[in-house]
């Protein structure tokens, strides 16, 4: 088959890789019919080579049918139209039993204390193959998929095993009173989605981005935006009475612009050799900070901050005074796909189309474009904002 692996710092490769089987009695398959680029899946692009592998299949957002499945498989059955959840849970142990999916017992990486594994991303969540390929081998299949409608287009609801939950919790974690403004830093895929989401619930939105393209996407959806470069503590706090947001949610994440010093050391981390760079990500990794920085100087006093961005740093210097003088709250963490999927299911397949989801993907290519929209999602170029590949 035809997968997309990585190869080395922002080389990606569309390569003939072995066909998957079936490995457990748990398993499925399915061939994949549109997958996407997740923002994350930046961060293997650029920072988390040492945790990689040449040859490594990449992705985990994904949808298709179910070719075959192995005998201990119940929910689904081959011809079945699928979405592939991001994260492998066995749905029945402490964790999974409390919403926290991504803290699964049974899939968690105790060798690098990390949480639960991932499609696609790295030795340090499980090194499971990813799902920007043409077929794909699904663990816990029963937990792992999503049987959806024939009637429902790809784009609407190939997005559940990922960034419309991982938003939607965005969203509940930063838990904005009512009649209180939510701000969204970053207006990428789970960034325009969180925006959408929260006006959906009755906030005025302000979301911040410095992309001109994704600003318009953003006012389309009665989002007020601005630029990081606007003076954006006066003007947030003049729109919300001189106290600032009851919530902000950080939808940028590591790959912040703004520090010039932790960029140098996340570009040295991925030269070094893979022995100092592993021993670098692990003890001395610092994240660029000027969201997580902005966000909580932007929430008013006892409001929250949501991160649905992805932090890999252990040395990060949070500004802890603020945090406690402004007694702030700080909710954080991967997403727990099946705790939310009752509550988002519906707003992605209803026929209105309540969170604008038919204006999302910007770019539809196939899976042999991948690299070039690697690039070009990386560089935020040709109004780039989400990507959907056909195997």
């Amino acid at each position: 088959m035809r997968a997309l692996t990585w190869h080395g710092k922002r080389d990606v490769r569309v390569d003939d890789v072995e066909d998957p089987r079936l490995l457990d009695e748990r398993d499925a398959l399915v061939r994949i019919t549109s997958t996407a680029i997740c923002g994350s899946d930046l961060h293997l692009y650029e920072l988390m080579g040492p945790y990689l592998h040449r040859g490594d299949i990449l992705g985990h957002e994904a949808m298709g049918e179910v070719i075959e499945v192995g005998e201990s498989v119940r929910h689904v059955a081959p011809g079945d139209r699928v979405v592939i959840v991001c994260q492998l849970a066995c749905g029945d142990c402490f964790m999974c039993r409390r919403g926290l999916q991504s803290q699964c017992e049974l899939t968690q990486n105790r060798e690098h204390g990390t949480m639960a594994s991932l499609f696609g991303y790295t030795e340090l969540y499980g090194h499971v193959p990813g799902l920007q390929a043409e077929l794909a081998r699904i663990p816990l299949a029963d937990q792992t998929l999503i049987r959806v409608d024939e009637a429902v287009p790809d784009e609407r609801v190939l997005f559940l095993g990922d960034v419309i939950p991982t938003a939607w919790q965005a969203v509940q974690y930063a838990d904005a009173p009512p009649g209180e403004a939510v701000v969204v830093l970053g207006l990428g895929p789970v960034g325009q989605l969180a925006a959408r989401m929260a006006r959906h619930l009755g906030h005025a939105v302000i979301g911040v981005d410095p992309v001109p393209e994704r600003r318009a996407m953003a006012e389309r959806h009665d989002i007020v935006t601005l630029d990081f470069d606007d003076d954006l503590p006066k003007l947030v706090r003049g729109a919300t009475d001189g106290r600032g947001p009851g919530a902000v949610i950080d939808a940028v994440g590591t790959e912040a612009h703004g520090d010039p010093v932790a960029a140098f050391g996340q570009e040295a981390g991925t030269v070094l050799p893979t022995g100092l760079a592993r021993a670098m990500l692990q003890h001395a990794a610092v994240d660029r900070m000027a969201a997580l920085h902005l966000a909580i100087d932007l929430v008013r006093r006892g409001g929250t901050v949501s991160l649905s961005g992805v932090y890999t740093g252990l040395l990060d210097p949070v500004p802890m005074k603020l945090v406690w003088d402004k007694e702030l709250t700080i909710r954080a963490g991967a997403v727990n796909v099946r705790r939310w999927l009752d509550e988002v299911r519906p707003l992605a397949e209803h026929p209105d189309d309540p969170l604008g989801l038919d204006d999302l993907v910007t770019h539809r290519r196939p899976l042999a474009d991948a690299p070039e929209m690697y690039e070009r999602f990386q560089k935020k170029q040709d109004g780039c904002i989400k990507v959907v590949l056909r195997p």
